[in-house]
């Protein structure tokens, strides 16, 4: 049984109601602080305000510890696919052989979009941002899917809405590519498999369909399961907080989208990237590279190292590194940045300065080496993360509905003006 907290302020006491969580984490309920008391907590970024209640995902980043729905990391990246964590996720359990045959036949009947949308593909300018069309074309689906805006999040018609937003997001994400390169929508292949499928709407042309080679297929398929949920980060946050009003799924997920384009969130990788190629393009020696970022005084960084939530490691970038070499093995690839990249890796790993931080590789550095070796442009780095992601924005979509939980609204502690007179624009 879990001992009650404590708050004295003014000579009055209050006595609050604590939560202990499935791995023994401790929340303090303020349900009824302001209420009673007239205070609120302060607490900008929310670092240390749970905002729900979750049976998704658990994060331990002190020892390193990922898991969805209680199974690891270590061991769903190994033995799953993406379709399967995405199904747990999305369900809770794992799929039987029927059961994921039921959920992959669904994804795979809504790959394809309207072919009226084109004209919403065209009228974008050909230097707009993925990130800018993915968000969009999100909320125009909204727009063929009118019988389906409900806020309910059982039943048919929800299992409808969440394979048409997994499936069709991939064929956004390659459409956007192509008609930035001058290129014809590229169909569905229903005989692929999810990465297989993306892989093809991407690189295929006319006539000539892009050989899917299996290390690479597994790569991105795997880069999917990392990324396919994170507790409760910024865009997951934020698509709690639109769904929270009712909105539906398709305008909450558009949103999330919106939340993960930063530089702080999903354009983690892209960084990593921009990094390399200013140490390649301007001859930089690593050493000095390396020195410039350990110095306090110098606005440089070490893009791809060290993350907010783990102090450890991050396990999905282990996971990632081996597949990263494989996909560079099976491709032949030669590129100077990813030589940089690993030359990089192993100063970091064995210098003082960064072990002592716990300052080791996130999976937002291997990410970057790997889309890029794969062909994906830089500034489609974030839309392959909203992809991998949307598992996990629909879960807790649906978990924030089914706790019924009220309309996300914050408080805040004033700092402005107090009360003064309106003063007349000729006395100013």
């Amino acid at each position: 049984m879990s001992e009650n907290a404590f708050i004295e302020y003014d000579g009055n006491k209050l006595e609050l109601e604590t939560m202990i969580g499935s791995e023994n984490e401790i929340g303090v309920d303020i349900t009824q602080l302001r209420a009673k008391t007239g205070m609120i907590t302060l607490d900008p970024g929310y670092g240390n305000t749970g905002s729900c209640a979750s049976d998704i995902t658990y994060i331990d980043g002190d020892k390193g510890i990922l898991r969805y729905r209680g199974y690891s990391i270590e061991e769903l990246a190994e033995k799953s696919t993406f379709m399967e964590c995405a199904f747990l996720i999305l369900k809770g359990h794992l799929p039987n052989h029927s059961e994921l045959a039921e959920f992959d036949q669904g994804i795979s009947e809504q790959a394809g979009l309207h072919y009226s949308m084109k004209n919403n593909f065209d009228g974008f300018p050909a230097n707009a941002p993925p990130m800018a069309i993915l968000s969009s074309m999100l909320n125009t689906l909204a727009c063929y899917n009118t019988e389906l805006l409900m806020t309910e999040h059982e039943g048919e018609a929800f299992e409808l809405v969440v394979s048409k937003i997994i499936s069709k997001v991939r064929t956004i994400a390659a459409w956007t590519y192509r008609t930035s390169q001058g290129r014809a929508y590229m169909p569905p292949n229903p005989n692929l498999s999810y990465s297989g499928n993306f892989l093809h709407m991407m690189f295929s042309q006319p006539f000539d369909e892009y050989k899917i080679i299996p290390e690479v297929e597994a790569a991105v398929d795997l880069f999917f399961v990392l990324h396919a949920d994170h507790e409760q980060n910024c865009s997951t946050s934020t698509v709690r907080m639109v769904g929270s009003s009712r909105a539906n799924l398709f305008s909450s997920v558009a949103a999330g989208v919106g939340a993960l384009w930063g530089p702080l969130h999903g354009g983690a990788n892209a960084a990593v990237i921009d990094m390399l190629e200013n140490i390649h393009s301007n001859g930089i020696k690593l050493s000095d590279y390396v020195d410039a970022a350990k110095d306090k005084n110098n606005d440089t960084k070490l893009m791809g190292f060290g993350h907010r939530v783990y102090k450890s490691f991050d396990p999905r970038a282990k996971i990632l590194k081996t597949h990263v070499d494989s996909v560079l093995e099976a491709l032949k690839i030669d590129d100077p940045l990813l030589n940089i990249a690993r030359e990089l890796e192993e100063v970091a790993l064995h210098d003082e300065y960064f072990v002592s931080r716990n300052l080791y590789p996130n999976v937002d550095f291997y990410s970057g080496i790997l889309l890029k070796a794969i062909g994906i442009p830089v500034d489609m780095f974030t839309v392959m993360f909203a992809i991998g992601r949307m598992p996990g924005w629909i879960s807790n979509w649906r978990e924030m509905l089914s706790h019924n939980q009220r309309i996300c609204r914050p408080r805040q502690v004033y700092t402005g003006e107090n009360l003064r007179p309106y003063v007349s624009i000729s006395d100013r």
